[in-house]
């Protein structure tokens, strides 16, 4: 089954088949490049949605996602986002193994088929001309035929005629010898060419076009035969990554299997548990004896005859439940029940400009009020001014330092992670430090990198950072110890550091008018005794006013001359010796002395160091 012998006269019709052909292969590639465009978008939607539900960094979402339901939701997010980049893996493979490459057999194919269907237009040409000359030798040989019967009819004429001289029929004898002549080499020519253009024809139609035809039909074999392989190809892309797929849908799975419905509601009691205890029965309270009622513990007054242990305020101990209470005579007012005042508190919107506005009027007797509730809520005096501490912070919106404005488990957690974040800091400079020293001992081995003298301003600079630092996680620790029970209460070198670093924030004024009490539960307001705590306000450097100068324990010699510009440092001279004091601790620095009035720090790698052994030992 050849194309050369089957369709030896099918010429035109080929050349549109194979055209079609063609044609059909670059539908198939826009086919395909279409699919990689889709391909793609859903890929950038699927990442688009992944992004669209991460938690964003430093927002109260971010803390929510502690939860193992929330976890597996973000495991689901970041597995959503592989399976998106598996669609751009299946894009760019098809890209590349497909429209790439069929794209460049496209080019191939085209120059093929245009060489192969010129070499056949070239073949019909030149039997066409070989045709033509055909043609053209047979009317000449028709011609002269003619011509020569007409030559001899006229010499025959001619001879007849007795009235012709002898002249005149030897010329036509001689013309009609011509014209047969003439016929007779257009014969011999038009055999001649008879033979050449069968010749022709037979090679023709036996030999060029068969072998053209037949490369025409390979060219189009091998294009099906393509078309097959990009769609193995096709489907190969898409199997390749249905593993990797499963692992996305497995980790799905596997996310949503590590839910942990407890543990969430542990985390839940971690992340709201205030630490307090629940508030105690409330006693019936008779009214219909005024004079001589029953109170409770958790009544918001005391009787006279009863001796029970009061809240302690001010750190002295009252035979009442609030101090420098008078009594009213006056049996008129009626006491209002515990719940009419909460509602009063609760509901009241003063205007407050600062805290010694708590001394007075509405605000004290709330205070007061708040006091008393929390030492019913939590029933223990030692969490009364915690317990003051949250009501207060609830109503007016304060955020002290030490978070003393939450109950005590959120304020052990937020210590805690304050504490965490400033030990990050403080690594990340020491990571920045070693980087510097680092760089300056290069500049120092090679001086024509750069000037090691210009990295100590900045050296200074994140060591002060860091002592900063330092002071700052000191300050916290204390903090988380006092909550935690390790302390007592704040030392006083933590409430000397909160005094340097708090400035901003000036001492709370807690006053509390003490209300006044009447035979028959009514209340007056009376202005008392304020309390004020005060935190002391000394510089930092009074600690070591009366210390004693450091001795001795080596010498240095200064190898480079040192500007010390920044507070602490000490300039130095190219040769000169000094007294060392104190040796590098590892953050590059050594600590010399050069008379009882000048000491200070220079980098270390620009003294050399002779440190007395014994001193050392000692």
């Amino acid at each position: 089954m050849s194309w050369g012998t089957e369709l030896w006269d099918q010429f035109d019709n080929l050349e549109k088949h194979t055209q079609w052909g063609i044609d059909t292969l670059e539908k198939c590639i826009k086919f395909v490049k279409e699919r990689t465009e889709i391909e793609l978008s859903y890929a950038k939607q699927l990442r688009n949605l992944s992004k669209k539900y991460q938690p964003k960094k430093n927002s109260k979402e971010e803390e929510e996602y502690k939860y193992t339901s929330c976890k597996a939701f973000i495991s689901t997010l970041n597995e959503m986002n592989d399976y998106a980049g598996q669609h751009e893996v299946i894009s760019e493979n098809m890209a590349s193994q497909i429209i790439v490459d069929l794209a460049r057999y496209v080019q191939e194919l085209k120059q093929e088929r245009k060489s192969n269907f010129h070499d056949g237009r070239k073949a019909q040409q030149h039997i066409e001309t070989c045709w033509k000359q055909l043609e053209s030798s047979k009317r000449r040989f028709e011609r002269d035929c003619k011509e020569a019967d007409r030559a001899q009819q006229y010499f025959e004429k001619m001879d007849a005629d007795i009235n012709v001289t002898k002249a005149d029929v030897e010329k036509a004898r001689q013309q009609a010898q011509i014209r047969h002549q003439m016929a007779e080499d257009s014969k011999a020519d038009y055999s001649s060419i008879l033979q050449k253009f069968n010749h022709e024809q037979h090679e023709y139609y036996h030999t060029h076009i068969p072998n053209i035809f037949q490369k025409i039909q390979e060219m189009e074999e091998r294009r099906i035969v393509r078309i097959g392989e990009s769609m193995k190809t096709y489907a190969e892309v898409d199997r390749q990554v249905i593993p990797i797929i499963g692992k996305c849908l497995d980790g799905i799975v596997k996310a949503a299997e590590s839910i942990d419905q407890k543990n969430d509601s542990q985390l839940v009691i971690e992340a709201y548990k205030s630490g307090f205890e629940p508030p105690g029965d409330i006693e019936f309270e008779d009214y219909t004896q005024p004079m001589k009622r029953t109170v409770s513990d958790n009544s918001l007054s005391n009787s006279r005859g009863e001796g029970k242990p009061d809240l302690k305020f001010g750190g002295k101990s009252k035979g009442k439940l609030w101090p420098f209470i008078k009594k009213n005579k006056s049996p008129k007012q009626q006491k209002e029940p515990l719940s009419h005042r909460f509602n009063e508190f609760m509901t009241s919107k003063p205007k407050i400009h600062c805290f010694r506005s708590l001394k007075r009027g509405t605000q004290t007797q709330s205070f007061c009020f708040h006091k008393e509730l929390m030492k019913r809520t939590i029933g223990k005096p030692t969490y009364a001014f915690e317990a003051r501490d949250y009501v207060l912070s609830l109503k007016l919106g304060a955020t002290p330092e030490d978070f003393s404005n939450l109950p005590p488990e959120q304020r052990r957690k937020k210590l805690q992670q304050k504490v965490d974040e400033l030990s990050k800091e403080i690594q990340k400079e020491m990571d920045q430090r070693d980087a510097i020293t680092k760089m300056k001992d290069v500049y120092l081995k090679n001086p024509q990198m750069g000037d090691p003298a210009s990295l100590d301003h900045k050296l200074a600079e994140v060591s002060q950072n860091i002592e900063k630092l330092r002071l700052e996680t000191q300050k916290f620790e204390a903090w988380l110890a006092e909550v935690e029970g390790r302390l007592p209460a704040r030392s006083e070198q933590a409430r000397r550091q909160s005094g340097l670093y708090d400035s901003q924030n000036p001492p709370t004024v807690n006053n509390c008018a003490q209300d006044r009490e009447s035979p028959d539960g009514s209340y007056t307001e009376e202005q008392s005794q304020e309390s004020e705590v005060k935190v002391l306000a000394t510089d930092f450097d009074d600690e070591f006013d009366d210390e004693e100068p450091l001795p001795a324990i080596g010498t240095c010699k200064a190898l480079y001359t040192f500007e010390g510009q920044n507070e602490g440092t000490i300039s130095v001279v190219e040769g000169e010796t000094l007294y060392v004091i104190e040796e590098d601790k590892g953050d590059g620095w050594t600590r010399i002395r050069r008379n009882e009035d000048e000491e200070g720090y220079v980098p270390t790698s620009y003294v050399e160091v002779c440190l007395d052994k014994n001193a050392k030992d000692s």
